[in-house]
């Protein structure tokens, strides 16, 4: 049983950068497909960054390529966000699970769920 827990968020201005974090208890990460969601107001939630448990393929949605970098280890989830945008203002929640090879990016392809932690892009 995977807990997660994020942290990192915050108020940033546009252009800026954040890197998010996202600590793994209770299991190891070892073996998972982890990735980033996040909700913006009035929006359906969605995969911002994924990457595969087994070989390291990784996912990106197409408003964040080259601007986000995703990583992980055993025990951590990381998102590096660079040269945020207004657009970019959600709440980011970090998961684990077992998807499709397919399916990294659907949120319903995710067990386990950290609480989320809101990122704010403005000036």
């Amino acid at each position: 049983q995977v807990q997660l827990v994020e942290s990192g968020g915050g108020l940033v201005q546009p252009g800026g950068s954040l890197r998010l974090s996202c600590a793994a208890s209770g299991g190891t990460l070892d073996g998972y497909a982890v990735g980033w969601f996040r909700q913006a107001p009035g929006k359906e939630r969605e995969g911002v960054s994924c990457i595969s448990g087994r070989y390291g393929s990784t996912y990106y949605t197409d408003s964040v390529k080259g601007r986000f970098i995703i990583s992980r280890d055993s025990a951590n989830i990381y998102l590096q966000m660079n040269n945020l945008k207004p657009e970019d203002t959600a709440i980011y929640y970090c998961a684990a699970g077992s998807p499709s090879w397919n399916k990294l990016h659907l949120p319903d392809e995710y067990r386990y769920w950290g609480q989320g932690t809101q990122v704010t892009v403005s000036s």
